[in-house]
């Protein structure tokens, strides 16, 4: 045969090889479940003439029945790049995680072009190397159990006042840091360094070194170890959220980007990007949500002048095809936003259409700056949380949470109302070390508040004045004992009906210091006293026999009624009422805590017979 023609049909065999070749697939085929199709593609690197974040676009289309989800792919260098620390390869990624078990087909687009990854356009660019390729997955039920959020399902806007675990139907509340806010400043992350020297945050997370566990993961030779212990530290005191920064170029820290270099709005790198995946992942497991804090407010206007532009559509695309598999994400779009509404619409509309799993929209605000931010968001079909500041005036917790429930709920979309940053700038949450501090104070008018108010709960910020502030901290035990008392609040709310509850202070008559009640009428009533009073409760609508549990908020104690207290403490003389009997004449006092009744107490009341009760 002719050289030319044996050649030229080497060639061709060659690429009709390329446009068939089935990915390479890696992980658990389970429901909620990272599965990873890797394709052989074009030879790049991240510094390539021809960009290849930008000028392909890889997405790949899974369906299963009547149901389609495009999913985003992304350029991973040589596949391993976050082991090899390669900057240059031919792989090419999608992260898909299936909700549904079951028969799932897949079909990729890959496609060339001038700026073809920010197109709307599906047909943009031409169509190229394995384009087409096609394949099955038959994926199962998920094995996992516990925290991990490959059991409960991804965390979803249902549109409602609370975020839910979709396997579970499990409403959320969160407790856990919202410092340090450079939480991924971290020095075994590659190419992570200080870029102003003045401003030498970066962390080792050394004090959490002994947090990590045989068989956890780490990267290149045993790095890791500090940032993920911190994270099994977090999970080991029930915490389940991180509030974190994926970018603050010009900003507060200044040591957190995900591009491969401090001035790049259009190439990432890929060796840091899969070692944040590997953090990321290690959160999923341990039950820790994602609080993806896309901007600060020193760099809202950063991308684009603010608005929607290349810059910006990049950088969301890069975070959604990395990161929006992970099932319990919040994208919070700005930190303390500037942005205008209409900008902030546009980022909503931008991950509603681009992020396949859905996953909810937050906004962070200024203290103060409630009214300016969210009411012009009111009813906006792809906006969902709150993520709300106060200063040192912290009575405005409940009454914010409250007004903000309802006027959504009134503009036909009500809102989870996630409370972020409580405290002056200088203060926040005060460590366990600091003999007084504010934690009690910060228990009884912001954290109970929250809940009560029908909130979906409270990050916590450390203060710039602290030693462990929210860019310095690298230790969380320095906050442990009040990490505690937030835990004792999300576990006992989460075993009440919250769905059936609302805030009705009405019924209780507490003249003496604030006290509020969450009621679902005729059943479950709570009520907390941020002082202990004599209190009546106008339960006269419901007739019957209840039960009344009180719970300790300061040590976790409970919920226990007058006789289980008395049998923990035989020593103390308990004379706490363990029911009441509610007719149609009297409102019905509430008696006296176990103890401590100086100090904030929570009751719990719960109808155990209806009717007419014989005395």
């Amino acid at each position: 045969m002719n050289p030319l023609k044996a050649l030229f049909f080497l060639s061709v065999a060659a690429a009709v090889a390329t446009l068939s070749a089935s990915p390479k697939v890696e992980g658990e085929l389970l429901k909620w479940h990272r599965v990873t199709l890797t394709f052989d593609g074009p030879e790049s690197s991240e510094d390539a003439e021809v960009n290849p974040f930008l000028n392909y676009r890889l997405v790949v289309t899974f369906r299963k029945g009547d149901r389609l989800m495009r999913v985003p792919g992304f350029y991973a260098a040589d596949g391993n790049a976050g082991e090899s620390g390669a900057t240059e390869g031919n792989k090419w990624r999608v992260y898909f995680s299936p909700d549904e078990s079951g028969e799932w087909t897949y079909e990729a687009s890959f496609r060339t072009g001038e700026s073809v990854a920010i197109s709307d356009d599906p047909e943009a660019g031409k169509a190229h190397s394995f384009d087409g390729s096609t394949g099955r997955l038959v994926i199962g039920e998920t094995n996992k159990e516990g925290p991990d959020f490959r059991g409960k399902g991804r965390l979803d806007y249902v549109g409602d006042r609370y975020l839910r675990f979709a396997g579970t139907g499990e409403a959320f509340l969160k407790a856990g840091p919202d410092s340090p806010e450079n939480f991924l400043a971290f020095e075994d992350f590659d190419s992570t360094y200080s870029y102003n020297p003045k401003k030498a945050f970066l962390k080792d997370w050394a004090p959490h070194v002994r947090d990590w566990q045989e068989g956890d993961p780490t990267w290149r030779g045993g790095k890791g170890k500090g940032i993920i212990g911190a994270v099994n530290y977090l999970s080991s005191k029930g915490m389940n959220v991180i509030y974190f920064l994926t970018k603050n170029i010009i900003g507060d820290g200044q040591d957190v980007w995900p591009y491969t270099d401090y001035d790049e709005r259009f190439r990432f790198d890929c060796s840091k990007l899969d070692q944040w995946e590997i953090v990321f992942e290690h959160m999923t497991r341990k039950g820790v949500v994602l609080n993806v804090v896309t901007q600060e407010r020193e760099n809202d206007q950063l991308l684009d002048g603010g608005e929607l532009g290349p810059e910006r559509k990049m950088y969301y695309r890069e975070l959604i095809a990395r990161f929006a598999h992970n099932p319990a994400i919040v994208w919070n779009l700005g930190e303390e936003n500037t942005n205008t509404p209409e900008q902030v619409k546009s980022f909503c509309d931008y991950f509603a259409a681009n992020d396949p799993y859905d996953h909810p929209k937050a906004l962070h605000t200024v203290p103060y700056g409630w009214n300016v931010l969210y009411r012009p968001m009111l009813g906006h079909p792809t906006f969902e949380v709150l993520s709300v500041q106060t200063r040192d005036d912290y009575d405005v917790v409940y009454a914010q949470t409250v007004k903000w429930i309802e006027r959504s709920r009134a503009a036909g979309r009500e809102w989870p109302v996630f409370i972020d940053e409580v405290g002056m700038a200088w203060q926040g949450v005060e460590p366990d070390a600091q003999q007084p501090n504010n934690q009690g104070v910060l228990r009884r008018i912001a954290l109970y508040p929250s809940l009560m108010a029908g909130g979906s709960g409270v990050e916590w910020y450390f203060g710039y004045e602290q030693p462990h502030s929210d860019l310095t901290c690298q230790d969380w035990r320095t906050r442990d004992r009040f990490w505690d008392i937030a835990r004792y609040s999300i576990e006992v709310f989460g075993n009440l009906p919250l769905g059936e509850m609302h805030p009705d202070n009405e019924l209780i008559n507490a003249p003496a210091a604030p006290a509020y009640c969450l009621a679902a009428e005729g059943d479950t009533y709570a009520v907390y006293f941020e002082k202990w009073q004599d209190a009546t409760i106008d339960l006269r609508e419901y007739r019957g026999r209840y039960e009344v549990r009180w719970f300790n908020p300061r040590t976790g104690e409970g919920p226990y009624t007058g006789e289980e207290w008395q049998e923990r403490y035989p020593k103390r003389r308990v004379v706490s009422l363990s029911e009441i009997v509610v007719d149609t004449t009297y409102v019905s006092r509430l008696g006296l805590p176990p103890f401590d009744r100086h100090q904030d107490w929570l009751v719990i009341l719960d109808r155990v017979e209806t009717g007419e009760v014989v005395r």
